[in-house]
């Protein structure tokens, strides 16, 4: 008798039409981007391909809008020099909520102080002794590393741009004016975010300003007196002023997220502070691509998936196909899918939304006021 499950199913052949997995060997002469579309083929290495894919294809697209978050020790692993610049000067982020421990310590590399590789199995009772600092395998010293930027930050903080009350989109775009001219005077490359941020008008947010060594000099500055303050309502406001300008006229908004965090949380709420909050028509971010090596099943966001994001409005449900999460530390991620990504596509022109603030959020303003008209 014949197996009923030995009968072709009229739906078999189509979960077999798909690619076929039949790489072929590789020779060590391919371009990587060659490479992530021809033997990244399953698990993680196909996510990894299916979002540097999304990526190129869609993401990149004139009338997408790209937000980037940043979560982890990134800048010191050298991964702003080498990902972050390239992707703002090549146009393809448009704005970033990151730590603001990523941006102190890319300042570090805008005043040409050193970080070395190091060894995590070095005893770190020898290292505080000798006045060396470690971020897991990244060696920099106490003294002439950071407390030398610690002091620049300081005498930074003291100039009149920042005895006010300021966005953190504007303390960063005062702050990546002094990185890039002191990368100009050391001669340097363009190796420093806020630079590089500064010069293509892409503002950069911090969802927890206090917390890191760029908060706490301020919080010293205003204990002696400076009128320096940080408003992060303003904050909320600009950045869902971007979220509500890219899903309007027919534009898109894309998030790529790197790690997760805070500034995961900032560049996703924006979607719901539109719909949820100042009643605007917004259904959510359209493309959303995650790195995180965090896992979904304890709960926490950085772990969220973009499915679970629908049920709050972050993420639009009818571009869930458009999203992709790779379980993969940044560190891997980032440089192959800025390869990727300046291997398939031309540079686009900067949005320069910094410049743009005061017009988005009173675009955000009036819509919010007709709205609550409506109501």
């Amino acid at each position: 008798m014949k197996c009923p499950r030995h009968e072709r199913h009229p739906r078999h052949d189509d979960f077999l039409s798909s690619r076929r997995i039949f790489p072929p060997g590789l020779t060590g002469k391919e371009p990587l981007a060659d490479v992530l579309d021809t033997v990244f083929l399953a698990y993680n290495g196909a996510r990894l391909r299916e979002g540097a894919q999304l990526f190129v294809r869609k993401m990149l697209q004139p009338d997408v809008t790209v937000g980037m978050s940043l979560a982890g020790a990134l800048t010191p692993a050298g991964l702003g020099a080498s990902c972050v610049v390239p992707l703002i000067e090549a146009g393809f982020v448009d704005w970033i909520v990151c730590t603001g421990a990523n941006l102190y310590h890319d300042l570090h590399f805008a005043f040409n102080y050193r970080l070395v590789a190091g060894d995590f199995r070095i005893d770190d009772r020898t290292l505080h002794e000798v006045g060396v600092v470690r971020i897991y395998d990244v060696l920099l010293s106490l003294e002439e590393c950071l407390i030398e930027t610690d002091r620049r930050v300081q005498e930074m903080l003291d100039r009149p741009e920042f005895r006010r009350t300021l966005t953190t989109a504007e303390l960063h775009y005062w702050m990546g004016k002094y990185a890039a001219e002191a990368e100009e005077k050391a001669g340097l490359p363009h190796v420093s975010v806020l630079a590089a941020a500064y010069r293509n008008g892409v503002p950069i947010y911090t969802s927890s300003p206090g917390d890191s060594t760029i908060g706490m000099v301020a919080a010293e500055r205003w204990l002696q007196g400076s009128p320096i303050r940080l408003d992060a309502l303003a904050d909320v406001n600009e950045t869902t002023a971007v979220y509500y300008w890219s899903k309007t006229e027919d534009r898109k908004s894309a998030v790529l997220i790197f790690g997760g965090g805070s500034p995961k949380n900032f560049v996703l709420q924006t979607a719901p502070q539109s719909s949820d909050i100042l009643g605007l028509d917004t259904p959510g971010h359209d493309y959303f691509l995650q790195f995180t090596d965090a896992r979904p099943d304890t709960g926490g966001l950085s772990g969220a998936t973009p499915q679970e994001a629908v049920s709050w409005g972050k993420v639009d449900p009818e571009h869930v196909p458009d999203s992709v999460v790779c379980y993969l530390d940044s560190t891997v991620a980032m440089p192959l899918v800025t390869a990727y990504a300046l291997a398939r596509r031309p540079p686009r022109p900067p949005k320069r939304l910094y410049d743009r603030r005061a017009e988005l959020l009173e675009g955000l303003r009036q819509a919010y006021l007709q709205a609550k008209v409506g109501d």
